[in-house]
């Protein structure tokens, strides 16, 4: 027959943040118990709150079967030393051990053991081990070490198996069937009968054990409150789960704060509310900033929640005046003289301080613009540049982008318009890390860029430059929007740029691991802003070998998730020289597409049988070949081919016409073909090997034209 299993863990308050992982340790730590003694539950539930960690182990046996051990032992031929150690290891005799085939064994029978027994052993076990990531110590106890450790004060265990109580102590916590409903509705002892009635004997109590319960409830009723006022509740999922963890009875209220604060920033308003009071807040039909909170209390109050509404407002305004005092008093400061002081704050002990990452930023994203790699053009990343000049956009702040011209050449030089967007992109990189010493980011580092960006905009700068402070750091991770705007994508480059070349210069690079500056980051977000915008940027202007490489690693990650074979990638970068992420990407999805047909898999053979001959045989001088020797018809054929091939192939990737270089090279498939069919390349005629090894070479320089097929698997 087989019995659920029902472990409550009853303390002070769990952190929220604590919760969720600590329900996985529990199923995990409580699985590798029973697992020693070969037991396993058909199923394990766990559910966390704020005062308690529970576990349900479904379908576990009466008692554990009988099992028999065996444990190789030495030869019994071996030394005497040997089988001491063994009999000493093993706690036998030698006339206990058992011989087969010349080796001794020790078998001993295990007797099945009552489930209670091994609950009761894995109970204190799992307490003692878990890994909280922080945990104290409580209690006269607590004087020694020893002590018990646990995330907060343990108060009681309840331990069910079926109805029998498993019986265990654990410093001075003895198990018992009772435990306690909600804090102020039900302060008062409960009796459990079993697992099967303590979700609802809780919820009964003003409990509701399920996190996932708890987390739907305020979901759906802040968003009915929301709705009810007319508005709709700003979504947030981490939000919700924080509130699930700090209730055991959440129940959503809806307040309002004095208009007067909507001068504040909107995100300023939803920071102050989010991290220091856990409210949501609410948007109206046309989508600004309501003044309206939700607040999820934990008791359900005779008053409707009247009381507990008002007292949140009152939290919230205090916060709410602190924040626009720190608004205000920072806007008298204009971000140029808060600048100033970015010297005294030191970036790197190698790399200066933070001022003179901003000088090398400043520099940087000026040359970006005046050397033409971003221009302002007529579409993102697809147009060409127009004919007599620069095209005028809307205004410089919604700019998209387009590349430099594919056919080669001198990059464009900065014009009227350009000279202006250059010392745009300068003002906004001096000016983008000035509000790392203002109050507001002092008290919301999040804010850090988004404030800068208000505040640039409120002392007068233009739109270009006000929406480039605020999106520098952008794109931060996947996800994160991409700017396209032409004075914005300048300075993010530059900025992200700078670290990775300044701190792979300083050999502070990326290992294993351990990333603590975040490059692998910064080259990611390089790495959009380039694809997003269709820039041609030759990296190689910008960095070193190293730090190409490293880009060649992270494009292969951001890639992946596209479907983009890393072998390709590395097929192209392997030729070397390319530089221009834009180009090389088009070159391996033309790539990709070429050897996923019959003629790219079989011209990958017959180019990796010509490379494995010409690495055994090297490739002779040409003065080897004798000038009258008259080639058999199917060489004539694939030198014909090549005679073909070659220009077409150069001509069409000259253009950044990758698939039709792949249509020239396919054309060489037949003629490879035949060639290995007919000829035999080792002929005793040194003239004709000569000749044959070189023609094998020019088929594999006429492919490395598009990429290295030594790279590429299979």
């Amino acid at each position: 027959m087989m019995t659920d299993f029902l472990l409550e863990l009853r303390s002070e308050e769990i952190p929220a943040r604590m919760q969720d992982k600590a329900r996985d340790d529990l199923a995990r730590l409580f699985a590798a118990e029973l697992g020693k003694a070969g037991l396993a539950a058909g199923s394990l539930v766990t559910y966390a709150t704020p005062r308690r960690l529970v576990l349900i182990a479904r379908d576990l046996p009466a008692e554990t079967q009988a099992v028999s051990e065996e444990l190789k032992g030495p030869k019994a031929s071996a030394p005497p030393q040997a089988l001491e150690g063994f009999l000493r290891k093993t706690g036998l005799t030698r006339e206990a051990l058992t011989e087969r085939d010349g080796v001794l064994y020790a078998i001993t029978e295990r007797p099945g053991r009552a489930t209670t027994d091994v609950l009761a052993e894995a109970i204190p076990a799992i307490i003692r081990g878990f890994p909280w990531p922080k945990s104290m110590r409580w209690g006269a106890a607590s004087a020694s070490t020893e002590s018990l450790r646990w995330v907060r004060p343990l108060h009681g265990i309840v331990a069910l198996f079926g109805e029998d109580l498993v019986e265990v102590e654990i410093a001075g916590i003895r198990s018992g069937v009772a435990t306690f409903g909600h804090r102020f509705h039900h302060p008062g002892q409960i009796t459990i009968g079993s697992a099967a009635d303590y979700v609802e004997k809780l919820r009964a109590c003003h409990v509701i054990v399920d996190q996932d319960e708890r987390r739907a409830l305020i979901r759906e009723r802040a968003t009915a409150l929301a709705a009810e006022a007319g508005l709709v509740l700003v979504e947030d999922e981490g939000l919700v789960a924080e509130n699930a963890g700090l209730t055991e009875w959440p129940v959503p209220l809806l307040g309002r704060f004095d208009p007067d604060f909507l001068s504040v920033p909107p995100e300023v308003i939803q920071l102050t509310a989010r991290v220091n009071q856990k409210y949501f807040v609410c948007r109206d039909a046309e989508g600004a900033l309501a003044n309206a909170f939700v607040c999820t209390a934990n008791i359900e109050a005779t008053d409707g929640g009247a009381q507990i509404v008002e007292g949140n407002r009152k939290v919230l305004a205090a916060r709410l005046s602190d924040a626009r005092f720190f608004y205000e008093t920072d806007l008298k400061t204009p971000l140029e003289t808060q600048a100033t002081k970015l010297a005294n704050i030191v970036f790197h002990e190698k790399l200066g301080t933070v001022a003179d990452k901003v000088d090398r930023v400043a520099t940087l994203a000026r040359w970006l613009v005046e050397e033409g790699i971003i221009l302002l053009g007529t579409g993102r990343g697809t147009g060409e540049a127009g004919g007599g000049g620069v095209p005028q956009a809307a205004s410089p702040a919604e700019a998209p982008l387009h590349h430099r011209p594919a056919a080669g050449g001198p990059p464009p030089r900065a014009g009227e318009e350009h000279v202006v967007l250059a010392d745009m992109a300068e003002r906004a990189a001096r000016l983008a890390k000035a509000d790392l010493v203002t109050g507001m980011v002092g008290e919301f580092p999040e804010l850090q860029g988004l404030i800068g960006g208000y505040y640039a905009a409120a002392q007068g700068e233009p739109d270009a430059v006000a929406e480039a402070v605020r999106d520098h750091y952008k794109p931060v991770g996947q996800g994160d929007a991409v700017p396209a705007a032409l004075v914005t994508v300048a300075v993010a480059l530059a900025d992200k740029l700078d670290s990775i070349t300044q701190f792979f210069g300083a050999d502070l690079r990326p290992s294993g691991s351990k990333d603590p500056f975040a490059l692998r980051r910064s080259a990611l977000g390089v790495i959009a802003l380039i694809l997003d915008n269709g820039l041609r940027f030759p990296l190689g202007t910008a960095v070193d070998q190293g730090v190409l490489d490293f880009f060649a690693d992270r494009l292969k990650v951001q890639q992946r998730e596209a479907g983009v074979r890393h072998d390709l990638i590395d097929a192209v970068f392997a030729l070397g020289g390319e530089d221009d992420l834009v180009r090389l990407l088009a070159r391996v999805h033309a790539l990709q597409a070429f050897v996923a047909t019959e003629d790219g898999t079989n011209l990958l053979a017959g180019y990796k049988r010509a490379a494995n001959i010409l690495k055994k045989e090297g490739v002779p001088d040409r003065e080897a070949a004798v000038a009258s020797y008259a080639p058999e018809p199917a060489e004539a054929a694939l030198i014909a081919a090549l005679d073909a091939a070659e220009p077409k192939a150069a001509a069409a990737i000259e253009a950044e016409d990758f698939e039709g270089a792949m249509a020239a090279l396919a054309s060489l498939r037949a003629p490879i073909d035949a060639f290995f069919d007919d000829v035999t390349v080792n002929d005793a005629d040194p003239a004709k090997r000569a000749a044959r090894l070189q023609l094998l070479d020019r088929v594999r320089a006429a492919v490395h034209t598009v990429a290295d097929f030594s790279r590429i698997e299979g």
